[in-house]
């Protein structure tokens, strides 16, 4: 990320509207970065906090696309471009550009968050309006989020790697490998939790850290954020760990998590991922193999509706609607307990036989609660793999985990082929930005 690409908007997206959240919004008529670094107030900060939360809401529904796409969960079918069914794809020739919306919108987007979370870090370090425990509950917000932004980064360009060190404009760190990028991400999140245990937060959250009356703490957010990069890491002592501090509730809502939010409130922005069912033209559209290899009786099939007339465009066709954001205003899932569930079966499985019976129970909390009969396959590590991988396929659809998921496990090879000469792709390229 080029010194000329990292632009600052937090003044901007500060001053949105998120539904749930008080705020005391500070003089904006002339503010200037030096307002907020020098000796911030509460407001301030606050300000901040709440242009954080606006901002990682941009191009979110774009990330979800392209690895979706990549990961043959959906189709996107728009006039607007081609590339979504070509370059995504595969198609051809085709291939994937380094500096082009897909790939450098979200990118871009991640970056902005994490540079706002850096002003926050600043600002709430040289602020002596605060408490010493209100500094580190600043401070505990913002490395949590700064280490999930770098992540979703992180998962388009795999071992092309990422630059974690972007603090100084001028003296940007090294682009970093993806296992080192896994670990700097994990020690920021541990840096993040310790400023969190040590802090209190003088700053209120949205109501998407609130969801169906299953209320989330910025410790158990990065603790579950921990878990996930635990496991991308392949580290199951850390993930079971990590996920004793978090949100993990066996016997509790599927649903419960923290969520990016959205409303109909002036000035505030509705989900981009919401598609009317039956619509023509600009669709997203379930893989065929979605109800094809869903087993009988799972209610998931529900997150994929049929239509009433299929829908071809480019050669490929699909005859059910992605229906997980069913409303303008759907919530989408930064993490959520039935993700924590699949990490913690997950994480016992890959820890050895003696986990397969807690790992088993697991399995069947979900499948029961998807209409599913119990578990009835084999107790080895790979047919519990297979199991888990199932259920994260159909639990976590389009919330962007397939492509990950297949290759963490170097099955990327499984993934359908729909036409003659497309491909999987493993990774994105890093952006042209970052390596002109």
């Amino acid at each position: 990320m080029k010194k000329n690409l990292i632009i600052l908007c937090f003044i901007l997206v500060a001053s949105w509207v998120l539904p749930g959240c008080k705020k005391e919004i500070g003089n904006l008529n002339n503010p200037t970065i030096e307002d907020f670094l020098e000796n911030a107030s509460k407001p301030e900060l606050n300000n901040l906090v709440t242009g954080i939360e606006a901002g990682m809401r941009n191009n979110t529904v774009m990330y979800l696309d392209v690895v979706g796409l990549i990961g043959r969960e959906m189709y996107r079918f728009t006039a607007a471009d081609p590339r979504y069914l070509s370059d995504l794809l595969g198609a051809g020739d085709a291939q994937l550009d380094n500096n082009t919306f897909y790939l450098t919108n979200p990118w871009g987007s991640r970056y902005r968050v994490v540079k706002n979370c850096n002003i926050l870090i600043e600002a709430a370090t040289n602020s002596s309006l605060l408490t010493e425990e209100e500094r580190r509950g600043y401070l505990g917000f913002a490395k949590t989020i700064k280490a999930y932004q770098l992540l979703l980064n992180l998962n388009l360009t795999y071992t092309n790697g990422i630059r974690v060190d972007v603090a100084d404009p001028d003296n940007l760190g090294p682009i970093l490998g993806y296992d080192e990028s896994l670990a700097a991400i994990a020690a920021l999140l541990d840096e993040g939790k310790a400023d969190i245990e040590a802090g209190v937060e003088a700053y209120e959250l949205t109501s998407g850290y609130n969801i169906n009356d299953f209320p989330v703490s910025m410790l158990e957010l990065n603790r579950a954020f921990a878990a996930r990069v635990a496991a991308y890491a392949e580290e199951w002592g850390t993930v079971l760990s990590a996920l004793e501090d978090s949100f993990l509730d066996l016997n509790g809502d599927f649903y419960g998590g923290a969520y990016h939010v959205y409303s109909t409130s002036s000035g505030d922005v509705l989900n981009p991922a919401f598609v009317r069912q039956n619509e023509g033209g600009e669709l997203r559209l379930a893989h065929p193999a979605y109800d094809n290899d869903l087993q009988p009786g799972d209610d998931r099939i529900g997150k994929a509706t049929e239509r009433i007339n299929p829908a071809s465009s480019s050669d490929l066709t699909g005859d059910r609607d992605v229906w997980v954001y069913t409303s303008s205003t759907a919530p989408i899932p930064m993490i959520r307990n039935e993700e924590l569930i699949l990490l913690y079966a997950e994480a016992k499985v890959q820890s050895g036989a003696a986990g397969f019976e807690d790992a088993v129970e697991a399995i069947n909390i979900i499948r029961q609660g998807h209409n599913l009969p119990v578990y009835a396959g084999a107790l080895n590590q790979a047919a519990l793999i297979n199991e888990i991988l199932y259920h994260r396929r159909y639990s976590l659809f389009f919330e962007g985990h397939r492509w990950v998921d297949m290759r963490r496990y170097d099955r990327l090879s499984e993934l359908p082929i729909d036409r003659t000469g497309d491909d999987v792709w493993t990774a994105f390229p890093l952006p042209l930005t970052e390596v002109d």
